[in-house]
């Protein structure tokens, strides 16, 4: 396995991320994204639900 520094491993991330957002970006028109926080009494801590709306 390759070893990642903190900052290595932050930029390989992000161009994941990039990878897999940029295509469906331009393909797509334009949504809106929602995030809401909830509290999960579960978890017992607040949780983050992003959600689309077109």
């Amino acid at each position: 396995m390759a070893k990642f520094t903190r900052r290595g491993f932050i930029a390989a991330t992000a161009a994941a991320g990039a990878v897999r957002t940029v295509p469906v970006a331009l393909t797509r028109p334009p949504a809106r994204r929602i995030l809401t926080l909830v509290y999960d009494k579960s978890l017992g801590m607040m949780r983050a639900i992003d959600r689309l709306v077109p």
